[in-house]
């Protein structure tokens, strides 16, 4: 007699493990539709079994939830024997469905931090901009669009397996930048630019550029729109970039030895570059839209720097302050030096 308890006890037991398994087993929605289920289906057979003590299908259902969240409140409860078992059952399933329930969530949620901080879901914004290849000058640029702009949204590509810069618009795509599906997961269809450094783990200069070459001509197949900035490591590949299409192009090393020179031959010179190039601090280059007032590029000239900023630019053409008298063409991009606050103020005026 006490062995066949035994062995009924250990086959019990199996029998809940198996049964466990299963259920750990089932699909999320499954799981959150059955507990449903068993909390309404359980709430109406106790309205039914005592519509005198619940009064109301609300306080049955309120009852029922109770009961499997916590151990009840005491201020229903069930007088009847056939209620009192429905109760008991409730508290063996009841609590252990919704206990699975909710580590089921738990669960997934956890799945979801681990598939962004690996890199392997799809980005569902727009008007982003992706910075392609994880670097050193890759991180500085990035703080430096974070800080320029509240709003912007970064997808960072890179063939590393956990997300280099973890913040919250930060986002992070792991695989092969010219590989087209990686660039979808990016939403390069959607993106504002895409700037392409240079890879640090590659040592030869050639197989870097042409690397970064691949990379622009995936991005031109798959989104010519998107405005696209390449870093060249050597001035002379600049000509083999020329049947892709690459709005701008930044020498890698070329920036910095300017600086070293400029320092050397005038003191305070870097001090005005680094205003320029950094976000942070000083002044900043920015894009006016031209005035239909605007005959000359004196006009503008007088117009700008009447409200604080300076015109410095027509495109690429610097030497426009020597050219005042000169009309300003239709398809002109006027650039002028001035802060945040003054170009803001500029902006709004000219929308009203």
């Amino acid at each position: 007699m006490y062995k066949a308890t035994i062995l009924m006890g250990v086959t019990g037991m199996q029998l809940f493990l198996k049964l466990t398994v299963k259920l750990l087993r089932l699909n999320n929605y499954f799981v959150a539709l059955l507990t449903l289920l068993l909390v309404f289906i359980s709430s109406l057979v106790a309205f039914l079994l005592e519509p005198e003590t619940f009064g109301t299908l609300f306080n049955a259902i309120w009852w029922v939830m109770t009961t499997v969240a916590t151990v009840g409140y005491g201020d229903y409860f069930p007088k009847t024997v056939p209620g009192k078992v429905l109760a008991m059952l409730l508290y063996v399933f009841g609590i252990g469905l919704l206990s699975l329930l909710i580590g089921k969530i738990f669960d997934s949620i956890a799945e979801l931090q681990r598939r962004r901080e690996s890199g392997k879901l799809k980005y569902q914004g727009q008007n982003h901009i992706i910075v392609i290849n994880w670097s050193k000058k890759a991180q500085l640029a990035i703080e430096d669009l974070l800080d320029s702009d509240p709003a912007v949204e970064i997808i960072i590509i890179d063939n590393s397996e956990k997300h280099p810069f973890d913040q919250t618009r930060v986002h992070f795509v792991s695989g092969d930048p010219t590989s087209s599906d990686v660039l979808e997961q990016a939403s390069i269809h959607t993106a504002r630019s895409a700037i392409i450094f240079a890879d640090p783990r590659i040592d030869d200069s050639s197989l870097i550029d042409g690397k970064s070459m691949l990379i622009a001509s995936s991005i031109e197949q798959a989104a010519p729109a998107v405005h696209t900035t390449v870093e060249i490591v050597l001035e002379k590949h600049i000509r083999n970039f020329r049947h892709v299409q690459v709005n701008d192009f930044i020498l890698s090393h070329d920036a910095v030895s300017r600086l070293a020179v400029r320092s050397a031959l005038k003191e305070g010179n870097v001090d005005i570059f680094m205003q320029l190039l950094s976000r942070k601090y000083g002044e900043d280059v920015f894009e006016v839209e031209v005035d239909p007032a605007w005959t000359t590029y004196g006009d503008a000239f007088q117009a700008l720097l009447r409200q604080g900023a300076t015109l410095i630019a027509d495109r690429t053409d610097m030497t426009i302050n020597r050219r005042l008298e000169a009309p300003i063409p239709t398809a002109a991009r006027l650039f002028v030096i001035s802060n945040d606050e003054t170009i803001t103020k500029i902006r709004s005026e000219r929308r009203l």
